[in-house]
């Protein structure tokens, strides 16, 4: 099999332009054009080998999946619709050239979902396999969603089920938790993990709901639904009440998971890539009406700072939420 350091940097860098738009690449940077009266919006995430993926548990197709969603998703949060993104990689130069091609592929197939190009990115050697892509999106500058507009009274929306990511990526790493689920059940989940679904398609059904400037924050739960709702209310100086029965799952977690573990892994699973979303209740109910039947309003936005997690029928004490509890780099 060839390997990166057969072909060399140049002879890589070929095989992947014909991931690109021909009429974009070749300069030494990409232009993109912009509508006038709209806001340019950038965002870069970075995944490693190891951390973010691995063999065991995604293929480089599922790897490249994955990379781009995430990017696509915090346009999403922000309320943009991407326009391009660069790919930087860092390589170790035994790697497979099909790994890298793979990894491509799933990118692409992504990224056509959403008429979003590669416009461009560059190559490295590197000791392990790392991925940093940088997205690039536009809105208009009424419709920016940011974290620090949560404003007390406001209904907690999120869009869809949380935890089947991380459930899918249990069932890789150990797949005798499965043994009661069947085969549909557990391509189910594991799909979940492998390839999220930005949800770009949320926004233009807020743009119908609002015909004025958004009262909206929001962000996504790439790193859990606590970690969404903690980061919107410390922008926004406020606290919040999530009501734990209102939370969306998988059904397949209802005869599968204990309802512990089942809260456990929507709060703290992460990588579902659904919108947490703060707006007028009445605004809240049009859109959870318009989304899919796994959206829902979860909770209201409080004064204070207190996240808490209450049990409506009062059968369990209010739990205060915390960053602590979910998964943190260079946690200890």
């Amino acid at each position: 099999m060839t390997k990166v350091k057969d072909i060399g940097e140049q002879g890589l860098l070929a095989k992947l332009q014909s991931f690109c738009p021909p009429e974009i690449i070749g300069d030494d940077a990409a232009v993109l054009e912009t509508p006038p009266g709209t806001s340019l919006v950038v965002t870069t995430d970075v995944l490693v080998d190891g951390v973010h993926f691995s063999d065991a548990t995604t293929s480089p197709e599922d790897a490249g999946w994955r990379a781009a969603a995430a990017n696509l998703s915090d346009l999403a949060a922000m309320g943009a619709t991407p326009l391009g993104i660069t790919v930087g990689l860092g390589l170790p130069g035994d790697l497979q050239v099909s790994w890298v091609e793979r990894l491509y592929q799933g990118m692409t197939e992504c990224l056509q979902k959403y008429h979003t190009p590669i416009v461009g990115g560059d190559v490295v050697r590197s000791p392990t396999a790392t991925i940093s892509i940088t997205a690039f999106g536009q809105v208009d500058p009424q419709r920016i969603i940011r974290r620090s507009a949560a404003k007390v009274g406001m209904a907690i929306v999120v869009t869809g089920v949380h935890g089947a990511s991380h459930a899918g990526l249990q069932l890789l790493l150990r797949p005798q938790l499965g043994h009661n689920l069947s085969p549909v059940e557990k391509t189910t989940l594991i799909k979940a993990h492998q390839r999220p679904q930005p949800r770009l398609d949320v926004l233009p059904i807020l743009w119908e709901i609002f015909t004025s400037p958004l009262p909206v924050a929001g962000m996504d739960s790439s790193d859990g639904l606590a970690d969404a709702v903690l980061q919107i209310c410390r922008a926004s100086n406020v606290g919040a009440v999530i009501d734990r029965q209102k939370i969306p799952f998988p059904a397949i977690f209802t005869n599968w998971l204990k309802p512990e573990q089942a809260i456990e892994y929507a709060l703290y699973g992460g990588e579902d890539f659904e919108l947490v979303l703060c707006l007028p209740p009445t605004q809240a109910n049009a859109l959870v009406q318009q989304l899919n039947q796994d959206a829902a309003i979860i909770g209201t936005i409080t004064s204070g700072s207190q996240v808490l997690l209450r049990d409506q029928h009062q059968q369990i004490p209010d739990q205060v939420l915390s960053l602590s509890q979910g998964f943190q780099h260079f946690g200890q």
